[in-house]
């Protein structure tokens, strides 16, 4: 590693709050703890897998929706979702915002490129994880989806998942934290804890857009994203 990516990548340490690490054991060990409680299953309403199925025909099957009112109320378009069809590490927010309504391309505004950095941080890049959100059209005014709207779209989120199988799920924020585990719980008590989802593990944490207006909260999204490296290099082979 050159100097230049060496500051580089500790700017993404220092973007997250992070002062420094440690070589000892120790250090290295609080993220190999299991989180807050064991692994939680989640009841869930599974779909049916289709033999063939890819990410094309899903995108081919939303079409330009006129499923909910929000192709009503000034959406541009759908944003699918982008990343490694084969990921191991997705992460699902809540909906676009403006700069990915224009563009059509998931979390590339101010908290795009936050999370950015956070997947950077752990020796990942977008390329090789996946990113979409419950609702693929922008709400107004970036109000939260309503659950017609949900019920409507999160059925391709649901075959996305199923598609790309990954072996951890980020649920990034508040409202995909509670449409994912079908619960009302607070983020802040959510955040940290690992739950059984659709044959992977599913981690909720704070969403970017949160962090930008509480940096206080940058630690622990770190250590969650910690908890996230570990858990993928223990589903890999050895």
């Amino acid at each position: 590693m050159s100097r230049e990516q060496l500051a580089e990548h500790l700017a993404f340490f220092r973007e997250l709050g992070v002062a420094g690490v440690s070589r000892e054991a120790s250090w290295k060990a609080r993220a190999e703890q299991p989180a807050q409680s064991a692994v939680v299953p989640v009841r869930e309403v599974v779909s049916e897998r289709r033999a063939d199925e890819s990410l094309d025909q899903i995108r081919a099957d939303i079409g330009d929706c006129t499923r909910c009112k929000l192709h009503t109320l000034g959406r541009t378009q759908i944003v699918f979702g982008v990343g490694n069809p084969q990921a191991e590490l997705m992460f699902v927010g809540e909906a676009p915002g403006a700069d990915e309504d224009e563009q059509g391309v998931p979390f590339i505004g101010r908290a795009g490129q936050l999370l950015t950095k956070i997947i950077e941080a752990i020796e990942l890049t977008r390329d090789d994880v996946y990113i979409a959100n419950v609702i693929k059209c922008r709400p107004p005014q970036n109000r939260n989806p309503e659950p017609d709207e949900v019920a409507q779209c999160e059925p391709f989120l649901f075959r996305q998942i199923d598609l790309i199988r990954p072996k951890v799920i980020v649920a990034l924020g508040k409202f995909a934290a509670q449409c994912l585990l079908r619960t009302t719980e607070p983020i802040t008590k959510l955040r940290g804890r690992e739950f059984a989802y659709r044959d992977a593990v599913l981690m909720p944490t704070y969403h970017p857009a949160y962090l930008l207006r509480n940096p206080s909260a940058k630690r622990e999204v770190w250590e969650d994203m910690k908890r996230v490296r570990v858990l993928l290099e223990q589903a890999r082979p050895s």
